[in-house]
């Protein structure tokens, strides 16, 4: 059993010191990053994924962008603990925050990020769309969470004006099945509750 949570201010130096160990040094060099810097988060999908003992083993983020004045999510990074890669978990933050952005009304994601992968998620490759160079345009995927979404949306990526800084909602967290073990439940289902009852621990 995993338990899904809104990144809470206590997370970040752990959320940091699991992107320094999965990421190559000087991630923060990165295109995607002058997006990023300076801008808040969107608090409510920038999320959490420990283990019953409470150990951080993944975690996503958000940060909101534009193209051609038009609002994208722009997802990452991603990261999963080293010695759970492979298990799933990240499908899992992938598949809950993209269901949170559905819900919460945006329309369209971005990212940078392996075709191949990705594209299970319903990321395809956005032609016209430009990230900030040096990005290779095969890398620059998107994703409609609202029908028509990209259509005729091309252009450069924008970073978002500075707006206020969102406190994420604490009481947002989710427990989840190990994907192995819902592979052997098919009717085991996420399951909504309240922190305060499960003991949430931060380093």
């Amino acid at each position: 059993m995993f338990e899904i949570c809104p990144e809470m201010p206590a997370d970040e130096a752990e959320v940091e010191a699991l992107y320094d160990l999965c990421f190559a040094p000087g991630r923060t060099a990165l295109s995607s990053y002058r997006l990023r810097d300076g801008v808040p988060r969107v608090a409510d999908l920038c999320l959490v994924l420990r283990d019953q003992t409470g150990n951080l083993m993944a975690a996503i983020r958000f940060w909101p962008a534009r193209v051609k004045g038009q609002p994208v999510l722009l997802l990452g990074p991603i990261a999963v603990h080293p010695t759970a890669q492979g298990e799933g978990l990240g499908g899992l933050l992938m598949h809950d925050s993209l269901g949170r952005a559905r819900r919460m009304g945006f329309a369209r994601v971005l990212l940078v990020g392996d075709a191949p992968y990705y594209s299970r998620f319903g990321f395809q490759r956005l032609d016209g769309v430009e990230m900030p160079p040096p990005t290779n345009p095969d890398r620059v995927l998107g994703l409609e969470l609202k029908p028509g979404a990209w259509v005729d949306l091309t252009g450069p990526v924008q970073r978002e004006s500075q707006g206020p800084t969102e406190a994420p909602d604490s009481t947002g967290c989710i427990a989840v099945e190990h994907p192995k073990e819902v592979a052997h439940a098919p009717d085991t289902a996420a399951r909504p509750h309240s922190s305060a009852n499960q003991g949430r621990r931060h380093s």
